[in-house]
């Protein structure tokens, strides 16, 4: 026996893969910072179960939830090292690697929610197949998948009508640059938060608002330490499905094939799942105590639209070409 063959099972295991030569077994560690119940964790539980039924056992998927592996910083690193194999998260974590990834995530980028799936197929869009080889070579890592989160709104202690009444006010944001660009461009001061520590957050004072899809702010109960919901609807949360290069071309082509048709499968029913959850969740959060503020009622989107927009142009002038291509698919 050489000591190749010996090095090899240690080596993958450290690398987030293990390879049981009798069974031919693929053991995939998949992390993400989802709640339970959120779509996300939904997301990757099917995934999971759906891989190992289809590949017979050959491709396991263990999946850490609720940032047991590290909050989003720590879970883009160990996917890059490949001590993780997989996650799932904004497009805009991955900026850390690639800057231009975050482009997915622009907000007021897209006409609705199928339009930003449609945009952020890892197989039909050019757009994400440029991010992706530079992904590769960069990063060594790539996207494979895509899921919907919902439509984000702001949250807050106090009623917003316009980016005025955020002025000087501490928001926050996801832990990247882009968030912060998005909330300067509101006219908040931007703080980032991990999800993690978000409710304690909001309920000290640090921040005085936030912004999430509805799933994501009713299972955090943040109708605990908020009172109000904007429908801003200033980001449709498309999350991307990465995985370490090397630990994905270690796995057989025809299971590839399996992951990935399975992962856009399932991505698919959580557009389904938003649509027909959307008005429970407004409605449970209502129950809870929350006032919802739509336009109806003073909530100015154009003035958010125009003042976000204008921001990303200044931070990021070099996704014009990247923002045109995606508002151009059909």
């Amino acid at each position: 026996m050489t000591f190749r063959t010996l090095a090899l099972p240690a080596l993958a295991l450290a690398f987030g893969l293990l390879a049981a030569p009798a069974q031919a077994q693929i053991k995939l560690r998949y992390a993400h910072v989802g709640v339970a119940n959120a779509p996300q964790t939904l997301y990757a539980d099917e995934v999971a179960k759906l891989v190992k039924e289809r590949t017979n056992g050959r491709v396991e998927i263990q999946v850490f939830a609720n940032s047991q592996l590290g909050g989003v910083g720590e879970m883009v690193d160990g996917v890059k090292s490949g001590a993780i194999a997989m996650g799932h998260h904004d497009f805009a974590s991955l900026g850390k690697i690639l800057p231009n990834t975050a482009v997915f995530n622009t907000p007021f980028a897209y006409r609705d929610a199928e339009h930003a799936m449609r945009a952020t197929d890892a197989r039909t869009s050019p757009a994400l197949q440029e991010i992706n080889k530079q992904l590769v070579s960069v990063g060594g890592m790539r996207i494979v998948g895509h899921l919907f989160q919902g439509t984000r709104h702001l949250t807050s202690k106090e009623k917003v009508l316009s980016p005025k009444d955020m002025a000087g006010k501490k928001y926050r944001g996801v832990p990247v640059k882009l968030w912060s660009t998005m909330l300067t461009g509101m006219g908040a001061v931007a703080t980032p938060v991990e999800v993690s520590e978000l409710a304690t957050a909001l309920a000290t004072g640090l921040v005085v608002g936030q912004e999430n899809p509805l799933p994501n702010i009713f299972n955090l109960k943040l109708y605990e330490v908020q009172k109000f919901v904007m429908l801003t609807g200033h980001m449709q949360s498309v999350l991307s499905v990465f995985v370490n290069e090397r630990i994905w071309q270690g796995i057989p082509a025809a299971d590839r094939k399996i992951m990935e048709d399975t992962m856009m499968e399932v991505g698919a029913k959580t557009l389904t799942w938003d649509k027909e959850t959307a008005a429970k969740y407004r409605a449970d959060l209502e129950a809870k105590g929350m006032t919802f503020v739509e336009a109806k009622d003073g909530l100015d989107v154009a003035a958010f639209r125009s003042a976000v927009l204008a921001q990303v142009n200044k931070d990021f002038p070099e996704w014009k070409t990247l923002i045109e291509q995606i508002q151009a698919v059909k």
